[in-house]
């Protein structure tokens, strides 16, 4: 008798969802709709300053019409959504919280404080650990880095832009963030380990700005990062989150999402 075969290449069990902030300037539902059109699993919705992602009732309507699952939520955490959902911190992940529950997504993205939110840094871990006990959801806390002006590194985020050095039970990876921190991510997710909870694919070439690349246009080993998923069997979401906000026109962007896809799709696997 034959030894039974072995499948040739060993892909995970990982969503391939498209992250709304992708298809900027257009709107969360043109983010919906290429979604669908591209082939993506999911999306993740980016609450930001488009009056749409702030509104319940509209991401209901965008995941029915286009029959697109919401994975996660990216909790409005950036300097440009300080005042989206008000200016508490903490009001806006349990917004956050409840429509990722109301849409049935599992995840809620969130950055580390800045470090002039003294109040809510202090007490970040714990608090993001007692709203996953309350919610049941995870709370991914994403990899930042340091900013850095006129040659120094300024530390913007507290109690730190690195997850590996805390506690957080989920993490979220992110391929600019680490580029642009020069970080090695294949390093990070292995201390990670079980921890590495969601991943954000893009790309970067290791300067000072958060570029988010189609994966395979920048310097980190975007492919080397996509096998390793599937050699640990990653069962978490990968979610593209690439800058098409310069693209010429329609076309361009499409060209760009479509592009990342088939590139995540392709090395998201590991020999049998």
């Amino acid at each position: 008798m034959s030894p039974e075969r072995q499948p040739p290449v060993s892909v995970p069990d990982a969503r391939v969802a498209l992250s709304s902030a992708s298809v900027y300037p257009e709107p969360l539902a043109a983010g919906f709709a290429l979604s669908r059109e591209l082939g993506y699993d999911a999306v993740e919705v980016m609450v930001g300053i488009g009056e749409l992602s702030q509104d319940l009732d509209a991401v209901l309507r965008l995941q029915d019409e286009h029959q697109v699952p919401v994975v996660a939520v990216h909790a409005p955490c950036l300097l440009i959504t300080q005042r989206v959902w008000g200016t508490d911190p903490w009001v806006k992940l349990e917004r956050s919280a409840e429509m990722a529950t109301a849409v049935g997504a599992d995840t809620v993205v969130v950055h580390p404080p800045f470090r002039w939110q003294r109040d809510y840094a202090r007490g970040f871990v714990d608090g993001i650990a007692r709203l996953e006990s309350d919610t049941g959801l995870a709370f991914a806390v994403e990899n930042m880095y340091p900013w850095r002006a006129r040659g120094r590194q300024v530390h913007a985020y507290a109690p730190g832009w690195d997850p590996v050095e805390h506690e957080y039970a989920h993490v979220t990876l992110d391929l600019s963030h680490t580029a642009t921190a020069h970080v090695d991510p294949l390093a990070m997710a292995r201390d990670l380990g079980g921890r590495l909870a969601h991943v954000h694919m893009a790309d970067g070439s290791g300067s000072g700005k958060d570029e988010h690349l189609v994966p395979g246009r920048g310097a980190q080993p975007c492919a080397e990062f996509c096998e390793l998923l599937a050699t640990e069997h990653f069962t978490g979401h990968v979610v593209v989150e690439i800058s098409t906000r310069r693209a010429e026109d329609r076309d361009e962007r499409v060209t760009d999402l479509a592009e990342a896809l088939a590139f995540t799709r392709l090395n998201l696997a590991a020999p049998g």
